[in-house]
């Protein structure tokens, strides 16, 4: 299944989408919600729904604005370090641990929403990135069973304000600035797609030029075995996020000249993972929100 949550009428919903149209679930059952919670908790929700999803009204997707697929996740875990290549471009040494840290609530926004690049720093860079979405929580969760804990799959541009980055080894300012986080708009299901999203080309891009292109087969550590590391420390609960890394290609790593956003460019930048979709957003200053 194909979900997309956003505000349509002057109401924000959970749509369900098919081709180039979708069908507003909140509006046939006010149960489902405003974001995907009601549907990851409750599972057999949208079976009981099947006859009237058949003969619901349908919407153009084009008329949804997205919001974000959880309007308040209570976790969001990034891996910083899972392609070879991009390690080796950013002068690290192969890890034998992912490289995890968080992003706080502030930091992301919905799929076409402005990415601000902040008023103290000219670089602000891309990250292509695959991002979980949990459907069953738990702790010590074996990497056997870790797929069965993903309620789905969505595109995630981990926007990196580098020289803030790297004033601490611990990456954090440099990670949460406001609204430098685009995840959406498409969520797809994990039955929909690949064990683990695996072998599903990767791609950043602003018009014709491509920044990144990779596959998320390369990634070291598979979305199992993420899953499993992250819950020896903590306990994962539905609706928590877990972004998955980046290809090699990023700005700062670009040669002969780093390759920073640039607010005003004519094309936004466009995250692309294939058989999820396209999380596109207008590079703005901070000063003009």
């Amino acid at each position: 299944m194909k979900f997309l949550v956003g505000t349509a009428s002057g109401k924000t919903a959970v749509h369900l989408v098919d081709g180039e149209n979708a069908v507003d679930l909140t509006a046939l059952d006010a149960s489902v919600g405003a974001d995907l919670m009601g549907v990851i908790t409750n599972p057999a929700l949208i079976e009981s729904l099947g006859d009237k999803i058949a003969t619901a009204p349908k919407v153009p997707v084009s008329s949804i604005t997205p919001a974000l697929p959880v309007a308040r996740p209570g976790t969001i875990i990034c891996l910083g370090l899972n392609y070879t290549d991009h390690i080796k471009e950013g002068g690290y040494e192969i890890p034998d641990y992912p490289a995890l840290f968080m992003r706080g609530k502030n930091s992301i926004m919905a799929a076409g929403a402005p990415l601000v690049r902040p008023s103290c720093s000219d670089k602000l860079d891309y990250e292509a990135e695959l991002m979980i979405i949990i459907g069953k929580g738990g702790r010590h969760i074996a990497e056997a069973d870790a797929l069965d804990h993903v309620f789905g799959y969505t595109v995630f541009n981990d926007g990196s304000v580098r020289d803030y980055q790297r004033k601490t080894h611990q990456w954090t300012p440099g990670k949460n600035f406001d609204n430098t986080g685009a995840i959406g708009p498409f969520v797809i299901t994990a039955d929909a797609l690949p064990a683990g999203a695996s072998g599903l080309k990767i791609e950043s891009r602003v018009g014709s030029e491509v920044l990144q292109s990779s596959n998320t087969a390369n990634m070291i550590w598979s979305v199992a075995q993420a899953i499993a590391i992250i819950s020896e420390y903590t306990t994962l609960e539905p609706g928590d996020m877990i972004a998955m890394g980046t290809p090699p290609g990023v700005g700062h790593a670009k040669k002969p000249n780093p390759r920073w956003l640039v607010p005003g460019e004519v094309i936004d930048i466009e995250i692309e993972i294939e058989d999820i979709g396209i999380c596109s957003s207008p590079i703005v200053n901070e000063s003009a929100q």
